[in-house]
């Protein structure tokens, strides 16, 4: 009652009316997700044992905004290593029932569980011994006595300003889909190497990437022996122009790293000393075969702006080297 209130009485004059407008319906809708998730039960579970039964594809289909909400949670399945189509209720009663094929599992979405446009492909779904989960808020409705398992949404105002235009049930469903996708694939034990496969592109795709596709190796490794004259290593610093040397020794270990800070910290003696007097030792590195996400996290959590890439077969020797901007060119920021 309070929300009703405030969103229809609110003065929207100000920027400050305006951010309290905003928060209240984020205010709602965070409610309305504490009680579903207060609801989670059961039928959630039997819900997932179905999807992770599922033979075939989960076809997920809803009308106007629930099929919006349908279209992500279709797309949400199928990236997360469940096989996954949206079907619009309204094609499927105009011959894409086909679609449909025994094996297959319905999931369909109607907040008021009598979307006449959805009746078509739910009666087919029974032909074909399809078993159906319905997510609507209304127990009783068509939808609920049609479906295998009925999953509920609390009841709840929707966020829009005379409580009509769907909001806080659509964001519901499109949380209730992320629960069902991401609970069967916990428990199939997806891994990080299959989502990979799953999500190639992207800035998804550059997180998943080995460091080995992004990191300069051979010419561009900027390398220097530890008794090299530090006239010399600044040369190598830049022509590599990556603001690093790696400093190592006559069995080519990585014993140390020259960066700018350390140029800087002994620029009254760069003259006249060599590479092992002026690197810093035991500097932090990274294996080959690192994701890039978590060599990104690793710069960011030491604030250091590039890492050598080690050998995994002999860990003392660098391979490669990534610096913050090869991210950056990523997209990761």
């Amino acid at each position: 009652m309070y929300h009703e209130i405030a969103i229809n009485q609110v003065d929207l004059t100000t920027d400050q009316a305006i951010i309290d407008s905003g928060r209240i319906v984020l205010d709602i809708e965070a409610q309305a997700l504490s009680s579903l998730s207060a609801m989670i039960d059961e039928e959630f579970a039997r819900a997932v044992r179905l999807v992770l039964a599922t033979a075939g594809r989960v076809v997920v289909s809803g009308m106007g905004k629930s099929g919006h909400i349908a279209r992500k949670m279709a797309a949400t399945f199928a990236s997360t290593g469940t096989p996954a189509i949206f079907i619009h209720p309204g094609e499927a009663a105009h011959g894409d029932l086909g679609m449909l094929l025994a094996g297959d599992l319905l999931i369909a979405l109607s907040n008021s569980g009598a979307t006449p446009e959805l009746r078509p492909i739910m009666q087919h779904a029974r032909r074909l011994g399809c078993p159906v989960i319905g997510i609507t808020s209304q127990r009783h409705s068509p939808m609920t006595q049609m479906s295998t398992v009925g999953l509920l949404l609390p009841s709840a105002r929707e966020a829009c300003p005379v409580n009509i235009s769907p909001t806080t049930s659509t964001t519901m469903m499109l949380s209730l889909g992320d629960a069902l996708a991401v609970a069967a694939m916990s428990v199939r034990g997806i891994s990080r190497e299959a989502l990979e496969l799953l999500h190639p592109g992207g800035v998804i795709g550059s997180r998943l990437l080995p460091v080995n596709e992004v990191m300069h190796a051979g010419d561009e490794l900027p390398l220097v022996s530890v008794d090299l004259p530090m006239r010399d290593v600044l040369v190598t610093m830049t022509e590599k122009s990556l603001g690093v040397a790696g400093v190592v020794d006559a069995d080519n270990r990585l014993v140390g790293t020259i960066t700018d800070g350390d140029l800087r910290r002994n620029i009254d003696r760069l003259l006249f000393s060599n590479a092992g007097e002026v690197m810093t030792r035991y500097p932090k590195t990274i294996m080959d075969g690192t994701y890039a996400e978590d060599a990104r996290a690793i710069m960011s959590a030491n604030k250091i702006t590039s890492l050598f890439v080690m050998n995994h077969e002999d860990p003392e020797k660098p391979i490669g080297l990534v610096h913050i901007h090869d991210f950056n060119r990523l997209g990761m920021n």
